[in-house]
């Protein structure tokens, strides 16, 4: 294949040398133009880095021999220490046992919905070992207050204080991961932060760093002090995962910009409806398909008549609605979701049916009864846990895990029903979007999302390669680019 003009400009931007950035939209055939530019450096010492193993496997039969493909886990693990990487293999400590240890107790916390969350002393040891595991990945030198994740639904006056209660125990967490005697197993994360913390070089003349829309502040704190040339690809209306430390590293890197616009995936009629999600959130270049590939949108289709190759959903619980659905009719069904969440949800239904409190799941751990869950989800803010509760009403909780135990292996399934983050980076021929993305009435009365949805809705119908189904969302998007002006 010929490289495109907009192909050619990243190759030589590249071969100019300084550090640059590659704003690639998606199926914009960033690996192949990544490999041009590799080869365009000749002899120059070359590394490609990406955040899984099986995509720097993958990328090593693809790059030239002057390009070593790796992970930055592989990297950090071969400069650590053995006495420290040797507690990867440590038991882990669970929570309830750090809560013992550390003389963590119950807490019980003024909410904004009228509520009050109480936290058993396990849930309070779980935020401290989250606010390590949120300071791993932060460029900063020690941990801070804010590294501690908080529910958002508890008041901002009490939100300050429980962080600074709580941060001199994270940082008696992070002191006992880096003494090699104290007992404590550590997490990946946990090495790469100590190679950040030696301010490490990397032994290369140019660097690659794919996917750089999720990079943690971590890695770029990194990258940033490198003597060699970094050339940052990635996609920022990609960027979904800031729930687990991502800052879009594309907004805040400061380098020559080059595009890659033109999607090889599918035709000018996904690229159009994307290209007008692009819009919302600012963005005036849009994708471009291509004129050979046939593809269509979708406006009035039912899940189990039309075929598809994905369902994708936003959250776990209507995964496991669709799941339902297939196993009923006796389809085989995989799933890429947080299967684990979805037992729980499971046994925290039927332990509030018991009259019990419940920690875990999040989306249960505020109500006391099941009546309360089922009135909560006739409401508009607890819509998208309708389906699962009218399914729990009318099957039961057996029948739920029945369906979880149904789940069919990728390669022997009829289709696969996948969150949209299990999604990123996959494609499909075919592809359903589920109805449980999130619009919103803003200050004008009009229909809006947030920008995290927007660049989840974007993700999604960019899955698609021939077939994009938004009938359960096409009265929501159409009205949202109406009162948008696009």
């Amino acid at each position: 294949m010929l490289p495109t003009d907009e192909q050619e400009a990243v190759v030589s931007a590249v071969r100019g040398g300084g550090a640059l950035k590659v704003k690639a939209y998606a199926g914009a055939g960033k690996t192949s133009t990544l490999r041009l530019a590799a080869e365009a450096r000749g002899r120059a010492r070359g590394l490609y880095l990406a955040f899984n193993k099986d995509i720097a496997t993958d990328a090593a039969r693809k790059f030239p021999s002057n390009t070593r493909c790796r992970t930055v886990h592989s990297i950090a693990y071969g400069a650590t220490r053995p006495e420290i990487t040797r507690k990867l293999k440590s038991p882990v400590e669970p929570p309830h046992q750090l809560a013992l240890r550390y003389g963590l107790g119950p807490m019980r916390l003024p909410t904004s919905i009228g509520k009050d969350l109480e936290l058993s002393g396990s849930q309070v040891a779980r935020m401290v070992m989250d606010g390590a595991a949120r300071f791993c990945r932060s460029a900063q030198p020690e941990p801070l207050a804010w590294h501690i994740p908080v529910e958002p639904i508890i008041k901002e006056d009490e939100v300050e204080h429980l962080r600074e209660a709580l941060l001199p125990f994270v940082r008696r967490l992070w002191q006992e991961y880096c003494d090699p005697a104290a007992a404590s197993a550590i997490t990946h994360d946990v090495y790469v932060k100590l190679w950040q913390r030696s301010r490490p070089t990397i032994g290369a003349d140019f660097i690659l760093f794919d996917e750089a829309q999720d990079a943690d502040g971590l890695m770029l704190s990194v990258l940033r002090a490198q003597p060699s040339q970094v050339i940052y690809v990635g996609d920022p209306y990609q960027q979904i995962y800031e729930w687990r430390g991502a800052i879009n590293a594309m907004e805040h890197i400061k380098a020559p910009e080059r595009a890659l616009t033109e999607s090889f995936r599918f035709g000018p009629a996904i690229a159009q409806l994307a290209s007008r999600v692009l819009r919302l959130m600012d963005e005036e270049v849009p994708v471009r398909g291509q004129d050979h590939i046939e593809s269509r949108i979708l406006h009035d289709s039912t899940p189990g008549h039309d075929r598809f190759d994905a369902i994708l959903c936003r959250k776990n619980a209507t995964v496991l609605t669709h799941l339902a659905s297939g196993v009923g009719r006796g389809d085989r069904v995989a799933v890429r979701a947080n299967v684990d969440e979805l037992k729980a949800f499971a046994d925290g239904a039927e332990r509030l049916m018991r009259g019990e409190r419940i920690g875990y799941p999040a989306s249960l751990a505020l109500f006391e009864t099941w009546d309360e869950v089922q009135e909560y989800a006739e409401s508009f803010a607890g819509r998208d846990l309708k389906p699962l509760v009218t399914l729990i009403d009318s099957e039961g909780v057996d029948y739920l895990r029945l369906i979880l135990s149904r789940v069919a292996p990728e390669t022997e399934a009829d289709y696969i029903v996948s969150t949209v983050h299990r999604a990123k980076g996959l494609e499909w021929g075919r592809v359903h979007l589920a109805g449980d993305f999130k619009f919103k009435t803003n200050d004008e009365g009009d229909l809006s999302m947030s920008p995290e949805e927007m660049r989840l809705l974007y993700v999604a119908m960019s899955r698609a390669k021939h077939v994009l189904d938004i009938s359960e969302i096409r009265r929501d998007l159409y009205t949202m680019f109406r009162d948008a002006g696009v």
